[in-house]
């Protein structure tokens, strides 16, 4: 083999190794780019769906939206007016409730402490009576009875919880209540004569509401 046969052989295996190296070092990286490119793209649709994520979960939630009680009354009732009846199934009674506790609505039938809340209404509403006319009969009635009041409100139904008996002067009988509450009380023994020393007194709590509805309501 001459001299130049040589040198054309050295220059094309040469060249063939040279085409070689540049066809592997394109291949190379295009794969290695490939492999970036999708590795990176799965790293940003990843971190994209987090943000999404903890954008979501750091929403502030709406704030619940509690409708405000109508009150049951549209006015409060005057001294000496009548403001309902109070039905006692045990007695199969209908009594007359009168706005007050004096002589006046007392002599007429059962009076409601003023400075109480309206049957219904949420706290304790305090009822009195004679004992030796409307309530005459009310130490039958006991724990587990029923106490109906109807008012221009509506018609509320109590369950009797508790019967007491206090002293005539103990004011535990119209402290408020954490719910709707009808106190009853009269004065004991129900067969004393002369001033009597104690109250007989019907604790009840309200178990059902069938409210009236006003005008343009329904």
């Amino acid at each position: 083999m001459t001299n130049t046969t040589k040198r054309r052989t050295r220059k094309l295996v040469l060249l063939s190794l040279s085409m070689a190296i540049v066809v592997f070092g394109l291949w190379f990286s295009g794969t290695n780019t490939f492999k970036f490119l999708k590795g990176y793209l799965l790293y940003k649709t990843a971190q994209t769906s987090s943000e999404q994520v903890h954008v979501k979960q750091s929403e502030p939630k709406k704030a619940d939206t509690y409708k405000v009680d109508e009150p049951l009354y549209s006015k409060r009732p005057q001294k000496g007016e009548m403001i309902g009846e109070l039905f006692i199934p045990k007695l199969k009674a209908s009594l007359p409730i009168y706005h007050g506790t004096d002589e006046d609505e007392l002599e007429k039938g059962v009076g409601h402490f003023a400075g109480s809340v309206l049957p219904g209404e949420k706290d304790n509403s305090v009822l009195s009576g004679h004992r030796d006319t409307v309530f005459h009969r009310l130490g039958s009635v006991g724990k587990g009875d029923l106490l109906i009041v109807s008012t221009s409100a509506g018609k509320f139904t109590y369950k009797v919880r508790k019967v007491r008996i206090v002293a005539a002067d103990d004011r535990t009988v119209i402290v408020p209540k954490p719910r709707a509450t009808l106190t009853v009380t009269t004065c004991y023994p129900f067969n004393f004569i002369g001033k009597a020393p104690k109250r007989y007194i019907l604790v009840s709590t309200l178990i059902k509401s069938e409210k009236q509805l006003q005008a343009g309501e329904g």
